[in-house]
């Protein structure tokens, strides 16, 4: 092996110039380095010596002293090099294989060229950072990158994950959503359920819970709810007149009615005998007009209040008017002509004061029954509750206001608070208006009088006293008008209270019923008051304001 630069070959204009191994690079090519300029003079290579310009390349003896070629025009001296001794261990530093020293594990740099080896291309040259060291392997940052930078693969699948993860929890999320919707909606219909099952409950509508008679009973029957009634008498005192309701708050039910009493109503008077509505209100007054009241339609009447036209003038004057959908015209009374302008006008939610409430209320159309004007006065008390105060203290006020005179047991605190109640009511739209059918005989048809008397007062569920007269129902059935007369007066001789029930049709035996079977004793001893059999008592349906019901047939004797 040649330790030593062949003189003239491809050194780029060095000459025959000593070089020394040091080391090796990355790839196992040995390195050289320049001998030092104090061992042997530098030569220089002249490719032209041959064609006479001083080189000779087969001279054995010295070298001729001609000018050295410069191919780059540096005709300067060169430093000379030293000779290469691979046994000298003087200042040169110590052959290290992997290209550093033992102690810092770093090659110093040297400020000598660095040689290779004929044909052999070098490292490319780095750029001077300033430091002082570097690695004798020349690693650069981008062989690193795998472990410096993060792969984007490995990001992507990073992501992915995390992509992967979220959608999970969104799942599981819409699921558990889903199943609160469910959860809620199956809530839901069951409360709807059971609120329309208690509904149905409460409103005796359930499949299998119907009366045998077809009709539905409610939760509470009609005879057990809690009534407050007060009478109230409206007097005309321009006309004269009278127009009785009877103003009903079930407190059970919370509903509240105004009940028309047309003045055709037949009652029984103190002693026995039958009158009318209107003259018990004139001949009996207020107290002797409430009890027979009570006796025919089983209520219990608290008091009576008495208002004169003057009166609701005020009220509706105090409460500041009220609205009324009238059914006619109503003339003015003060008008000198026949084509003057209507007191009160016809038409929905008519505004009417004091003065044309009270017109409307008290007026009759020539040829209109009695009952067309009751409905009038139904009307003005429904929008006068309406309108005024639910707050008891101040209906209250509004009583003492007005200055009427109160009759006993009734008081002004406690109309004032029993108005406020229906007001309330009346307000909610829980409020109604209703007229007492009667016949044309003043007495109280059967089936029609239901509805109101048993459903609207519970009648029907009043207890009498014990010591009280029965009430007994006679209808006349022989077909002789005067047999209902003579009934008449056995039943008061035997203590009974009787009551007109009006005609039938021909029937050939007589009937005795009684509904409750506390009343059997009773219905007997009116068969044997009337004279009739024992056979004709039976239980079944009387009338909703009697104890005992009478059908008179044929076979009824009234002769002593």
């Amino acid at each position: 092996m040649n330790d030593r630069y062949d003189a003239g070959y491809g050194d780029g204009g060095y000459g025959d110039v000593p070089y020394e191994l040091v080391g090796y690079d990355e790839y196992g090519q040995p390195v050289y380095r320049q001998v030092p300029a104090q061992q042997q003079p530098q030569q220089h290579y002249d490719p032209y010596a041959q064609q006479g310009y001083g080189y000779d390349p087969y001279a054995t003896g010295a070298q001729q002293q001609t000018p050295p070629y410069d191919p780059y025009g540096d005709t300067g001296p060169q430093a000379p090099a030293s000779a290469y001794d691979p046994y000298d261990t003087g200042t040169q530093a110590p052959y290290d294989p992997y290209g550093q020293t033992a102690a810092s594990g770093r090659r110093p740099q040297v400020a000598e060229q660095t040689a290779y080896i004929p044909q052999q291309a070098g490292p490319a040259e780095e750029p001077d950072t300033g430091t002082e060291e570097r690695v004798d392997r020349d690693y650069r940052t981008e062989q690193f990158a795998f472990v410096e930078e993060p792969d984007q693969d490995s990001e992507d699948v990073i992501d992915w994950l995390k992509f992967t993860e979220n959608r999970t929890e969104r799942r599981e999320e819409a699921k558990r959503r889903a199943r609160a919707r469910v959860i809620a909606l199956v809530v839901v219909l069951a409360l709807v359920a059971a609120g329309g099952v208690g509904y149905l409950w409460y409103a005796g509508k359930l499949p299998g819970l119907g009366s045998s008679d077809g009709k539905t009973n409610s939760a509470t029957p009609a005879g057990a709810q809690k009534r407050d009634v007060i009478v109230v008498h409206l007097h005309n005192t321009a006309k004269g007149g009278t127009s009785t309701a009877l103003l009903v708050d079930n407190t059970t039910t919370q509903q509240g009615t105004t009940v028309l009493l047309p003045n055709s109503l037949a009652l029984s008077s103190d002693d026995g005998s039958t009158t009318t509505l209107a003259k018990s209100v004139d001949d009996d007054g207020s107290s002797g007009t409430r009890d027979a009241i009570d006796t025919v339609l089983g209520t219990e009447i608290q008091g009576t209040w008495r208002l004169d036209t003057p009166y609701l003038q005020n009220l509706v004057d105090l409460i500041g008017n009220i609205e009324v959908d009238t059914d006619t015209y109503v003339p003015d009374p003060s008008a000198k002509s026949k084509g003057a302008a209507p007191l009160v006008r016809k038409g929905k939610a008519q505004t009417l004061s004091g003065k044309t409430a009270v017109a409307y209320a008290t007026y009759q159309g020539s040829g209109e029954a009695q009952n067309a004007q009751l409905q009038r006065f139904g009307q003005v008390v429904q929008a006068v509750l309406r309108k005024l105060t639910s707050d008891a203290g101040g209906a209250t006020t509004t009583v003492r206001t007005l200055g009427m005179i109160i009759e006993p047991p009734l008081t002004e605190k406690d109309l004032g608070a029993f108005l406020a109640r229906l007001a309330d009511l009346a307000k909610g739209g829980d409020y109604k208006t209703a007229l007492l059918p009667v016949q044309d005989d003043g007495t109280l048809g059967q089936e029609a009088s239901a509805s109101v008397v048993k459903d609207v007062l519970g009648g029907t569920a009043k207890s009498p006293d014990k010591d009280a007269a029965v009430r007994v129902s006679v209808r006349n059935a022989t077909g002789v008008k005067d047999n209902s007369a003579k009934a008449r007066v056995v039943l008061l001789n035997g203590g009974f209270t009787f009551l007109e029930g009006g005609t039938a049709s021909a029937a050939a035996a007589s009937q005795v019923r009684y509904a409750d079977a506390a009343d059997k004793a009773d219905a007997a001893e009116v068969a044997k008051t009337l004279g009739l059999p024992a056979g004709a008592v039976r239980k079944g349906e009387v009338s909703a304001n009697a104890d005992v019901t009478v059908v008179l047939g044929q076979d009824y004797d009234p002769s002593p």
